[in-house]
């Protein structure tokens, strides 16, 4: 028997109480923390945004500091508090916490709640990541573009309240755990990295050509009949997209994949985020991508990242949309050179995001040899984007698992017998 379970055993035989978090603490919203209000040192402070982007489950330091006048102004965190993330773009980061084991007392503001309490802190902050917090916070998030979880309906969630010794064991045991997991998950990522530089390395070489003879490093000085040719001379049909109104709800929550730009990113395409309905694909003047079309983002953060779909499709205007001429070249041969010159398209836009227009790609030249030799040079960098990228094998594979165990078992410690009223 473990120690855990001689102490369940001991001092909660019957099962373990459950609670509204509002029954074992106060809930308290920040409100007047802005970035503008960050300074180099004074009183240290955690927005909101760096729960997603920069915490961990706990932390003992800050990233940020505000000075001491604004911090007097803003809601006070002291150690053991729980910094909750209210406000976000999704369901899955709504509520993301921290919690502060600090010496010092700290600030919040804004799109925040302090949860102020007599429990473990980590024994709290590790229940916000399980599987069952998220069912419960998923039935009070309202919103649609702006995700929300007040403070009020965030202190209707029960959570299992087990004496603090059992907390304390089970927070011993995660810790271990989550180590044990991050080192293992490092070395991983560690071989991974290098794999992936030796994915780059040969995806160069094999797509570096001379331009005079044809030659590239791995063809024995063949030329293969190499011809250099603008985008626009592969391809059957070149097509951007377009928006509907946002001011017409039909318009929305259809059945027609619509592909933003900011979803062009690097791989396979299989699915979109949004939806639109037959009088929206008419609106926006989009136009269906069949399969194996090559996407290229044109604007925002994405610009010049290209990807491949694997569903038929519509795009908003952001995005040029490549359909290949099987008999010219091979569409992965295609996007493998895009991925490659990616830096090199970027270079060719313009404004603070590098835009760039269609016709940039349009006249974007690309070395294409024999249909062969592209086919021959695809799938010796398929089995590398395999090995290097692909969730179900390979490293990435081997990662994903490590985050799953880890999740699997920290929820079964979180999880009790309930104690009959």
């Amino acid at each position: 028997m473990s120690r855990l379970d001689e102490l369940i055993a001991e001092l909660c035989p019957d099962g373990v109480e459950y609670k509204e978090l509002g029954e074992i603490g106060e809930l308290i919203r920040g409100a007047g923390l802005q970035k503008k209000d960050f300074v180099d040192n004074g009183v240290g402070c955690i927005h909101y945004g760096q729960i997603y982007t920069y915490y961990g489950t706990f932390a003992d330091k800050t990233k940020s500091f505000v000075n001491e006048e604004l911090a007097k102004s803003l809601k006070k965190v002291n150690f053991g508090d729980i910094v909750i993330a209210i406000t976000s773009e999704n369901v899955e980061d709504v509520c993301k916490c921290v919690a502060w084991l600090g010496d010092d007392e700290i600030v919040t503001g804004g799109h925040a709640a302090i949860f102020k309490h007599s429990q473990n802190p980590k024994y709290i902050a590790y229940y916000f990541q399980t599987q069952d917090f998220f069912r419960q916070k998923k039935k009070i998030a309202t919103g649609t573009k702006v995700i929300e979880v007040s403070p009020a309906k965030l202190a209707k969630i029960k959570i299992p309240v087990p004496p603090l010794q059992v907390q304390r064991e089970i927070v011993r045991i995660l810790d271990n755990f989550a180590e044990l997991t991050a080192e293992l998950t490092a070395e991983l990522t560690a071989e991974l990295t290098a794999r992936r530089q030796q994915y780059e390395y040969y995806r160069d070489l094999l797509l570096t050509f001379n331009e005079s003879t044809g030659d590239n490093h791995l063809t024995d000085g063949r030329t293969d009949g190499i011809k250099w040719l603008k985008i626009e001379n592969i391809c059957k049909k070149i097509s951007s997209g377009g928006t509907p109104l946002k001011s017409r709800n039909d318009y929305y929550g259809g059945s027609i994949p619509w592909l933003r730009t900011q979803e062009v990113n690097w791989r396979y395409i299989y699915d979109t985020e949004i939806k639109i309905t037959e009088k929206g694909l008419k609106n926006s003047s989009a136009q269906w991508i069949p399969i194996n079309s090559i996407i290229v983002a044109m604007y925002g953060a994405t610009a010049a990242r290209a990807a491949i779909s694997k569903i038929e499709l519509t795009t908003n205007q952001a995005c040029c949309n490549l359909q290949i001429n099987e008999k010219v070249a091979d569409f992965k041969y295609v996007f493998y050179w895009l991925s490659k010159n990616y830096f090199e398209l970027k270079s060719l836009g313009q404004g603070s995001q590098s835009n760039i227009n269609s016709e940039k790609i349009r006249n974007f030249i690309i070395p294409i040899p024999s249909i062969e030799e592209q086919k021959r040079i695809v799938s010796i960098l398929d089995r590398f984007d395999v090995l290097c990228n692909d969730i179900t094998v390979g490293l990435p594979a081997e990662i994903e698992a490590r985050r799953k165990q880890y999740e699997y078992y920290r929820d079964k410690l979180l999880n009790f017998k309930e104690k009959s009223a």
